[in-house]
């Protein structure tokens, strides 16, 4: 019987490495792929020496090696978006953006117009046979579970998708490297915005839009200090700005909202919450499974977060509206919020 062909995304790091390596081991006809993304002129970007990294795995692993360019992809999806969404006052998910068109969508492309039977990539989330079709769950490693980034895969982009790390400890994968002799083994994890890296939002959009310092209000609408441009910012943040105002002792202030027609933030010492019995409206929906009205379920508005309990109030197919039953940090419009059942990830959407 033919061996099953599998393009395995290879960024260069740990993670995608063992995929591959796995991947080699079950008997899968494995192809590394680097997928090469926009980056803006004025950034320095090390995309060379990650792809350097990928290649050196490949060729330790003795498998073929190939590079996809998602430069369009990234800019019109990713980058475009990420400018569009600030510039509109939201708060944008880039991360989730790049898994939709970039690696689930021009890589998947790539993949399928080249024989593959399958891509691979490092993600820590599960591809679970259900009942009656493929389902997505959480990571076993509950802190490096990425399924809140990749919760919009559709069926199937999910069939054509195999997940070979998500059911192990990131302990586990780096010993695992380091026993195959990996070179990448004690490389250590990327972080930042997908292809912001650790630059500072404020210099990246300087570039393309204008950011004018403006004043801090607080609850009562009294000037307390200045801001480097209210589009930056998002609820519950709380850095970037300046309080001027004198006091012996001081808790840290929180962004609570913002007004970006007069270019004005409004801070508070209180952290804003989403209270239950608040609701929260979902569009530009992403689901595997429809929820019904009156399921209770799981939710996250950002990685990491602990997930709190809501109610489904209503569904229709381009909005879900949802009671909040647990309290929990307060979400700004823009941001992703993902449903689970369990481990059981059901999909998501954009709060209005």
């Amino acid at each position: 019987m033919k061996k099953k062909k599998v393009f395995v995304g290879m960024s260069g790091g740990v993670d995608s490495s063992v995929a591959a390596l796995r991947l080699k081991q079950q008997g899968y006809e494995v192809v590394g792929v680097f997928i090469k993304v926009w980056h803006p002129d004025f950034l320095v970007c090390n995309w060379e020496q990650e792809r350097l990294d990928a290649m050196r795995v490949a060729a330790h692993l003795e498998i073929p090696f190939l590079t996809c360019n998602a430069e369009k992809a990234y800019k019109d999806d990713v980058a475009n978006y990420f400018i569009s969404e600030y510039s509109a006052g939201r708060t944008p998910n880039p991360d989730v953006m790049c898994n939709r068109y970039v690696k689930f969508g021009a890589f998947l492309d790539f993949a399928r117009d080249n024989g593959a039977d399958y891509i691979a990539t490092g993600h820590y989330a599960q591809k679970v046979i259900g009942t009656t079709q493929e389902e997505l769950h959480r990571g076993v490693d509950t802190n490096k579970d990425q399924s809140y980034f990749v919760y919009s895969l559709s069926k199937e982009q999910l069939a054509f998708t195999l997940l070979p790390v998500g059911d192990t400890t990131k302990d586990i994968i780096r010993a695992e490297a380091a026993k195959a002799k990996i070179p990448t083994a004690t490389k250590k994890d990327s972080q930042g915005v997908c292809f912001l890296g650790h630059i500072d939002i404020k210099e990246f959009l300087s570039h393309y839009v204008d950011l004018e310092p403006g004043c801090v209000l607080n609850t009562a609408g009294d000037v307390i200090g200045t801001h480097e441009g209210s589009l930056i910012y998002t609820v519950g943040q709380r850095h970037g700005f300046t309080v001027t105002t004198h006091t012996e002792k001081r808790d840290a202030y929180y962004v609570v909202s913002k007004d970006t027609e007069n270019n004005t933030i409004t801070v508070s010492e209180t952290k804003p919450l989403l209270e239950a019995t608040k609701h929260l409206i979902l569009s530009n929906l992403q689901l595997r499974e429809k929820p019904v009205v009156g399921m209770e379920l799981e939710a996250q508005t950002r990685y990491r977060q602990q997930p709190f309990l809501v109610r489904v109030v209503s569904v229709e197919s381009y909005r879900l509206e949802l009671e909040v039953l647990t309290e929990t940090d307060a979400a700004a419009s823009g941001q992703s919020c993902v449903l689970y059942q369990g481990s059981l990830c059901l999909g998501g959407g954009i709060i209005v």
